[in-house]
């Protein structure tokens, strides 16, 4: 028999842990504080912002029911534009007012979500970056292992910028030798990425802003006038683009300092290895959590490296999201199911 088939079927697989009754205690904490509910919404550095966190905040909402106010607690990296649009109608669905908590990091599709709120709040290491698109096509140009790298406009515009400064008396096209390297498909849907991201900002302001002039500088500035995607926009700068930025409380920002890592140690990699070629990986990705209930996004699956393509692939996928609830004090667990 294989050792290393032996050592799979009776290796114990490791499980992240699930801190639902401290984050509850923390999170009733800062609603009180505050004297309005709390939606906590945090990504861990591989989750992100998706349409799935759209399906667990309704639920989580519709728990919450109607409110003047609702504070929005965020901690991530970004993800997709659109969907930080329709999380943001969600919520003001909900709330006469929304205001956002950023103790932490708050970029990219994170950035656009802060925009539809009617006020920020940052702590002392709070920060929100720019939101020029970038994305990963399916024609994208592939890295040293073999997987497909993400392409910004502002990348692809400085390349052919250069170029053409550099090769002025040539009679050289710029795109004629940058198409050896990406895709036209890719540097198309790139550009049309960017429209759109304008476009995302634009309608997450007019959430609370009605000078159509401001609301487009504010989108032109995050979208064109840093050198970098994850440039960390602080609150004094934040406040010259024309946001309205607040300094946050100290006690709330320690208790959602906290909170981050309690979030943290839940969202810790869970890897059992089996042997060089075959792991199983158990991750806590995206959190979403009011008072009372606690939905989260699970990878759960099995990891085998092929070797004559040089790349890790899936197997025995039971990644799904699962809502933890207390019922008459007691937890009770479930997948929640999104189609």
């Amino acid at each position: 028999m294989d050792s290393s088939a032996d050592n799979a079927s009776t290796a114990k697989i490791k499980q992240p842990p699930v801190l639902f009754s401290k984050t509850q205690a923390l999170l009733s904490r800062i609603g009180k504080r505050l004297n309005a509910p709390v939606l906590a919404y945090w990504n861990s550095p591989r989750g992100s912002i998706c349409h799935g966190d759209v399906m667990a905040a309704y639920a989580l909402l519709e728990r919450l029911g109607q409110h003047e106010t609702i504070y929005l607690f965020v901690k991530s990296d970004g993800g997709n534009g659109q969907a930080s649009l329709r999380l943001m109608n969600l919520i003001r669905q909900h709330a006469g007012q929304v205001k956002l908590l950023a103790p932490l990091e708050c970029s990219s599709a994170a950035t656009m979500l802060a925009l539809g709120a009617d006020e920020i709040q940052m702590g002392p290491m709070a920060y929100l970056t720019a939101v020029d698109t970038s994305l990963t096509h399916e024609l994208s140009p592939l890295d040293r292992e073999n997987d497909r790298v993400s392409v910004s406009l502002d990348e692809l515009n400085r390349v052919i910028g250069r170029w053409n400064t550099e090769n002025s008396q040539a009679n050289l096209n710029a795109y004629q030798a940058l198409f050896q390297y990406v895709h036209p498909l890719v540097i198309g849907a790139v550009d049309r990425a960017s429209s759109l991201s304008v476009m995302l900002c634009r309608e997450l302001l007019s959430y609370h802003l009605t000078d159509e002039s401001k609301i487009m500088e504010i989108a032109h500035t995050l979208n064109a006038k840093y050198p970098s995607h994850g440039y960390p926009i602080m609150r004094g700068e934040a406040k010259k683009i024309g946001l309205n930025v607040l300094p946050m409380d100290k006690q709330v920002n320690d208790d959602l300092l906290a909170l981050n890592l309690l979030y943290g140690e839940m969202g810790q990699r869970a890897t059992t290895d089996f042997d060089e070629f075959r792991s199983h990986s158990n991750e806590i990705i995206n959190i979403l959590e009011v008072e009372g209930q606690q939905i989260y996004f699970q990878n759960d699956k099995d990891w085998f490296y092929r070797n004559e393509e040089r790349r890790w692939i899936t197997m025995n996928d039971n990644s799904n999201w699962r809502v933890l609830r207390s019922v008459e004090g007691r937890l009770r667990k479930e997948v929640f199911h999104i189609a």
